[in-house]
């Protein structure tokens, strides 16, 4: 099986391609052949003995997509993109990376004249107000940025692709991931993981919100078994509705702060300071608080019950199982 990864450098990007290879299957085919994209050079992944090609590329570029899927890789996971805060602000950008490349890579495919599996990452941004006290996945599509409108034009694309018999998509609306690790992106949800990321670390984190913000969350391990998940539903499974919400964890952003507390004490806790900041107010205004993934939980997609679950797969995952106290 040949897979393509685009935004393969990326966080989540390069955990999927670690878990293909420790996995060493997709959909209980040999993974022999792996495709790695980004506009900063992915790393190959260690311990894969089939075929890598990494290189460079913006799909957004003339000619970049159909060079992409020229081997005619069997799944393609689509993660490249820019970022909520990223997107607002520079809104030509946005557009550009976010519909034209999406765009662009579907029209390959299309006029290259196979069917691949086309996972595509959207965005609970692709909701908008007046928010219900839980959000199905048939709510309307009423995106309040820019990030979300990029993405609910993507999933009506996707759709109609599919459709149409051109490929066979599905797209993941995924909840915030946190706690990422790394070093902190443009993402306006990104003081989310900042607040557990960086106290956990021994380092101050800076709060732009007030506690009472309710938000959804999954982790990175998650998130990365919803896109491997995604890849095995059917068409049949998923219905004429290809788009759906993911499951995760609903909480204040008080809740989170509890939850850092009880996994690693009052003192890491202590190191979150206040201090407000409009823009970020604003976008995460705009974000549905609480998702009804009734729908995504019967198909078998699976996240953390609590927060404390997800403070601890960061702690396992990314720091060795200690924490500076």
């Amino acid at each position: 099986m040949h897979i393509l990864i685009t935004g393969a450098a990326g966080m989540i990007g390069r955990k999927l391609a670690a878990r293909l290879v420790k996995d060493g299957q997709l959909n209980g085919r040999k993974i022999d052949h792996l495709t790695l994209i980004d506009v900063v050079a992915p790393e190959k992944p260690a311990g894969f003995t089939g075929a890598v090609e990494a290189s460079t590329s913006d799909l957004s570029n003339p000619g970049a997509a159909a060079k992409a899927i020229a081997k005619k890789p069997d799944v393609i996971f689509h993660l490249a993109g820019v970022v909520s805060g990223e997107a607002e602000i520079d809104f030509e950008k946005g557009y550009r990376v976010n519909l034209d490349g999406t765009h662009a890579l579907l029209e390959a495919i299309r006029t290259t004249g196979y069917k691949p599996k086309v996972v595509f990452t959207s965005s609970i941004a692709v909701y908008g107000a007046p928010f219900s006290n839980s959000i199905a996945d048939d709510f309307h599509l009423t995106p309040l940025t820019s990030y979300g409108t990029q993405k609910a034009i993507c999933e009506l694309l996707l759709a109609d692709y599919t459709r149409r018999g051109f490929l066979e998509g599905v797209g993941i609306r995924l909840p915030t991931i946190c706690v990422r690790p790394g070093k902190p992106n443009k993402a306006a949800s990104g003081f989310f993981s900042g607040i557990i990321r960086e106290p956990l670390a021994g380092q101050e984190a800076l709060l732009p919100v007030s506690d009472a913000v309710r938000h959804t969350h999954a982790s990175p391990r998650a998130a990365v078994g919803f896109l491997i998940h995604a890849a095995g539903l059917t068409r049949a499974q998923l219905g004429p509705r290809i788009n759906l919400a993911m499951p995760g964890v609903s909480c204040t952003v008080g809740e989170q702060v509890d939850a850092l507390r009880r996994v690693a004490g009052e003192k890491v806790a202590a190191r979150i300071r206040r201090e407000p900041d409009e823009l970020v107010q604003r976008i995460v205004a705009g974000w549905a608080e609480r998702l009804d993934a009734k729908r995504a939980r019967d198909l078998g997609f699976k996240a953390e019950a609590t927060f404390d679950d997800i403070i601890r797969a960061h702690i396992e995952d990314e720091l060795g199982g200690k924490i500076v106290a």
